[in-house]
């Protein structure tokens, strides 16, 4: 099965999530976020709190609260 081309702040699905590397999820990241992630590991559920307080969730290509 071929992978889909991901781009930066496209929504992924749990599986896809699952599949993909620190690395290649750093890359769906905004660049002026990417310092704030902290790897797979420490995303619950998709999604990780950024310094201010904000989440960005993998599984929405956004911020949790937009």
């Amino acid at each position: 099965m071929e992978r889909r081309r991901l781009r930066v702040g496209q929504a992924i699905t749990p599986d896809e999530f699952d599949e993909l590397s620190d690395e290649q999820l750093a890359r769906l990241v905004p660049a002026k976020y990417r310092d704030d992630f902290p790897g797979k590991d420490a995303c619950a559920d998709g999604f990780f709190y950024l310094h201010d307080g904000t989440a960005w969730s993998f599984y929405k290509g956004g911020f949790l609260d937009d």
